[in-house]
């Protein structure tokens, strides 16, 4: 099945559709949305890519990360992404957006409008080997000095999602 993508332009709106793999060569601007999932102890789950990603492979990211298809609701699109991804159902809340735009070695380019999704989840994790290799739970002091000695493990829209996540995490004393 050939994924696509929705593309949009600053404010969010859809302007068109384009199959994924040519909208992140062209580094055009879509859709996309970040899961940050939290254990009963506040902990974040981290997610380590599979090697074989068509980019940022091996290195570790939040607990999901994908693009709603065209016609689908975010929410419903984060939902899934999880279930295939991580084999476990939870409820989301979107509690930001943010815009930003990476260039890789190999060419590709995210170009995202990143919808930012949290939740809470105590259960069983099954991988989906094709989508990630590992996980752990950390707590947000531990990230954030990995982040500062070793960002280089980390996949670049993390780095950037992180500490609006740790504001986000401290104005609202979530949980």
């Amino acid at each position: 099945m050939k994924e696509e993508v929705i593309l949009v332009n600053e404010q969010d709106q859809q302007v068109g559709v384009m199959e994924k793999m040519e909208a992140h060569q062209k580094g055009l601007l879509h859709r996309a949305f970040s899961i940050f999932i939290f254990n009963e102890k506040g902990e974040m789950l981290l997610q380590q890519r599979a090697a074989t990603k068509y980019h940022s492979g091996g290195k570790w990211s939040n607990a999901c990360c994908s693009h709603p298809r065209p016609g689908e609701e975010l929410l419903d699109a984060a939902g899934r992404r999880l279930k295939e991804e991580l084999g476990f159902e939870t409820g989301l809340k979107k509690i930001f957006e943010f815009a930003y735009k990476v260039e890789f070695e190999n060419g590709l380019a995210e170009n995202e409008v990143d919808h930012v999704f949290v939740g809470e989840y105590y259960g069983q994790i099954n991988l989906n080997p094709e989508e990630a290799q590992d996980y752990c739970f950390k707590s947000l002091p531990e990230i954030k000095h990995s982040l500062q000695i070793k960002p280089g493990i980390y996949t670049e829209w993390f780095l950037l999602a992180f500490p609006k996540i740790e504001n986000w995490w401290k104005k609202n004393n979530w949980q």
